[in-house]
């Protein structure tokens, strides 16, 4: 991309369970503070804790006429995308919404809506089911739904990648920018799927950790004694716009958004490749897109579920790509595993990253697994001078995606 077409994330918003709010998120990932606890939602349950967005009030947040009609996944999402334009300095009251789009990433869509007008038929009531049981459900609707809350009339879709719904969404917002389809672009992704009939399809696959006795320790990405990921929610929004318009009125923006790269494993419907190879061929592929050699990456934050496969199987990748040199970190040891949301999550952490010299640590790691031979941030984060960050991303289907962002 020449430097004319340079993407910059001029504003973000983000809630998860690390807070409402940038600063607020981004005090508890630098502190390494786990966000997981038991959940009463999840009760008599063989995996009965999670990671929830702490005081969430849609009815305040959003208005009780409007909160009322949606799922829980587009209020997050609705939320985070005011606090991103908001942040960005703009004003969906004047701008030209012909020329802005939406892309946002989602996988369960309105589970819990459909889980309890599900009951609610079964239970022999369904003159009772809502007429809004659909548009609250269905995964496109988030998309809708934030494109008429900010007057969105340029192009608006989801992405369903999985876990790496977020992270492709930011890679098709950056393709709108490139080809002149958007001047402004709201990119992230969200997920609210904390729900009984959810959580227990996961732990029959055996993805989740199973430390009921010590929920907050639970996600440990890279520890040799990881058993599995913490299911979470939340959203992040990222605000996408050309860096010469940014600089034009005057703004800087948090990063630039350099390159993106995707692949399929074309191997099994959950597990990944094991050798990395769709992983690696994603990474190399945005690296080339941004421009950047691979001794130029200074900090990775990684999918690093806490899953014993995902883990090896990425730090493999991190390791052929980029040897020992980057300093990594997976925030899904304070957040969970945010699932769609996640690799949009982790960008906006990895922008912050940049804009503070900060590699945030890999909470309740205390021992490395020793066959993982990349550079682990783990204790206390670690301050650094940084230029270019990665952020990966790995999902269920073998979904890659990587985005390579550089300081503003």
């Amino acid at each position: 991309m020449s430097a004319g077409r340079e993407v910059a994330i001029s504003g973000i918003g983000l809630v998860t369970p690390a807070g409402i709010g940038v600063e607020a998120n981004w005090e508890r990932v630098r502190a390494g503070r786990s966000a997981a606890a038991r959940d009463p939602e999840l009760a008599g349950l063989t995996v009965d804790f999670s990671c929830r967005v702490p005081d969430f009030d849609a009815n305040a947040l959003l208005g009780r006429r409007t909160a009322w009609r949606l799922d829980r996944f587009v209020q997050l999402a609705m939320v985070a995308a005011r606090q991103a334009v908001a942040d960005a300095g703009h004003d969906p009251a004047t701008w030209d919404g012909t020329r802005v789009g939406v892309v946002l990433g989602n996988s369960l869509g309105g589970t819990a809506t459909f889980e309890s007008q599900h009951r609610t038929y079964y239970d022999g009531a369904p003159d009772e089911v809502s007429a809004l049981m659909i548009p609250m459900a269905m995964v496109n609707m988030v998309a809708g739904y934030v494109a008429i809350d900010q007057r969105v009339h340029g192009p608006s879709l989801v992405t369903a990648t999985a876990c790496a719904s977020g992270a492709a969404a930011l890679g098709t917002a950056r393709a709108w920018l490139a080809a002149d389809v958007c001047d402004i672009v709201l990119a992230g992704g969200t997920e609210s799927a904390i729900t009984p009939a959810t959580l227990t399809g996961l732990s029959r696959m055996g993805a989740l950790s199973t430390r009921r006795d010590e929920p907050a320790a639970a996600s440990r990405p890279f520890a040799a004694d990881r058993d599995g990921f913490v299911a979470a929610e939340g959203a992040a929004v990222l605000v996408l716009e050309r860096a010469d318009d940014l600089r034009a009125r005057g703004a800087r923006g948090y990063a630039r958004l350099a390159g993106y790269g995707a692949s399929s494993d074309a191997h099994h419907a959950t597990a990944p490749d094991p050798e990395g190879r769709g992983v690696t061929r994603a990474l190399r592929t945005a690296l080339r897109d941004a421009g950047v050699a691979p001794d130029d990456v200074g900090h990775v934050n990684a999918h690093g579920t806490s899953t014993p496969m995902n883990d090896l199987t990425e730090a493999r990748a991190l390791h052929r790509v980029l040897g020992t040199r980057a300093a990594v970190t997976s925030t899904k040891g304070v957040t969970g595993h945010t699932l769609a949301a996640a690799g949009a999550v982790e960008a906006a952490y990895t922008a912050l990253a940049l804009r503070d010299g900060v590699v945030p640590p890999t909470a309740n790691v205390t021992a490395l697994d020793p066959e993982i031979e990349i550079d682990v941030v783990t204790g206390a984060a670690r301050t650094t001078p940084l230029d270019v960050a990665v952020s990966t991303s790995l999902g269920f289907g073998g979904h890659n995606a990587a985005l390579v962002l550089t300081a503003a």
